[in-house]
């Protein structure tokens, strides 16, 4: 197993907090969560510009809208057709609990993650960002970057989300506050140094020593 918390404590002193994620509300964090799949934030932030200007995006108000209407509010995001009946199936989840994300942990408990990947068009890495960003509970996202990362720094095998995700052993201490900025500078470090493996070997990780992320006989 995988502790990654001394990875976290590097890229922490070395970059900052990072703030993540970029959104005003966490109802914003759930529409962006389904429009960023299989496209770039540029394209997400158009899209959210227009429900913004038509519903302030407001979950009952964007429910209310004509499919139509809303696959072309979100054009800009790519998939457009897939994506809008996602969206509605998300947020008519939501509605349910009329958006009272407390008491939506509370009525599922351990099983959250399992129901929110039951909702169309949900898979693993939004399901843990849901989680994350919007239900305050700590998982790990490893998301495309951070499975370049871990396979730069020499662990091999991580061909999808779940080989990654199930060798991480977060320790008990490890809060949701810390998975928001773990995931916010795993995904700045992407950005800025794992556009190709020689760019990796000029960032300040080159040198880090993957040893120090396993655990050590009795210490779990």
């Amino acid at each position: 197993m995988i502790n990654p918390i001394p990875l976290y404590k590097v890229m922490y002193q070395q970059m900052g907090p990072q703030h993540w994620w970029p959104a005003d509300t966490k109802m914003e964090i759930v529409i962006g969560a389904i429009l960023v799949q299989n496209t770039n934030w540029n394209n997400v932030d158009m899209a959210l510009a227009n429900l913004r200007d038509e519903t302030n995006l407001d979950v009952k108000q964007i429910l209310a809208l004509p499919l139509e209407q809303i696959q072309e509010l979100i054009r800009p995001s790519g998939f457009y057709v897939n994506k809008s009946r996602s969206l509605i199936g998300v947020l008519k989840w939501f509605d349910h609990f009329n958006c009272d994300f407390p008491t939506m942990v509370k009525h599922y408990g351990p099983s959250l993650r399992k129901t929110i990947l039951t909702l169309r068009g949900v898979g693993e890495e939004t399901a843990d960002s849901l989680l994350v960003y919007v239900f305050d509970q700590p998982a790990f996202i490893s998301d495309k970057y951070t499975r370049t990362l871990f396979t730069y720094l020499g662990y091999r095998g991580l061909t999808n989300y779940a080989k990654l995700q199930k060798r991480i052993a977060l320790p008990a201490s490890f809060t949701y506050q810390d998975a928001q900025e773990f995931h916010g500078l795993l995904d700045e470090f992407g950005k800025r140094h794992l556009k190709s493996r020689k760019q990796f070997s000029q960032s300040f990780l080159a040198g880090f020593d993957r040893q120090k992320m396993t655990f050590k006989k009795g210490s779990r």
